[in-house]
């Protein structure tokens, strides 16, 4: 397929969807480092804890973060049948439950804290630096997959987006989709390799 074929709006719309899969693969390598890095202080580092429990609230915000995709999805497909008012709600509830995610993130820190685990000092420890490093760094990916869903609101309340024209949306739920596979995945590395 050659990819200068087609017009300019087709050439536009592939740039979009390349610019947004560049942006994942580098995520995804950035983020790759930090959990290789985890592994090869786990092996190497004598003041290694190894029995440390994530915080309950982190389950909770995976659980709403797995949800939040599914609202998206089920936003996609509301505009797919031009059901604008169910795409809007469903963006809307999307959004709040990414909020919701950060809050308990950052519950799930304050009990990482009670518990006596810091980020640095003299009691911190480099396994639990390691998970608020991490946990940080998705937050603000989060914050910006919060930013993208705002302006794929906005566009879809003024109208911009319909079963013909959805590529916003369609891009917008990548992202966040992206966003809730790599808080899993985390979750399971975190959670199994102690």
């Amino acid at each position: 397929m050659d990819l200068t074929q087609g017009t300019q709006k087709v050439k536009k719309d592939r740039a979009k969807k390349m610019m947004l899969w560049f942006g994942i693969v580098s995520l995804l390598m950035g983020f790759a480092g930090w959990t290789s890095a985890y592994i090869v202080s786990r092996s190497s580092r004598e003041d290694w804890i190894s029995d440390i429990q994530l915080p309950d609230a982190f389950l909770i915000s995976t659980a709403i973060i797995v949800l939040s995709s599914i609202t998206y999805i089920i936003a996609k497909r509301a505009i797919q049948k031009d059901n604008r008012k169910l795409c809007t709600y469903m963006l809307v509830t999307t959004l709040f439950l990414g909020v919701l995610f950060i809050v308990t993130q950052f519950q799930g820190f304050r009990q990482m804290l009670a518990n006596g685990y810091f980020f640095t000092g003299p009691t911190s420890s480099i396994k639990m630096s390691y998970v608020f490093l991490i946990a940080a760094v998705h937050i603000a990916h989060l914050v910006a997959g919060i930013i993208s869903l705002l302006v794929v609101l906005y566009k879809q309340v003024k109208g911009r987006y319909s079963s013909e024209e959805y590529l916003g949306v369609s891009l917008g739920a990548t992202f966040w989709h992206f966003l809730d596979l790599l808080w899993v995945y985390l979750m399971l590395f975190m959670s199994f390799v102690q």
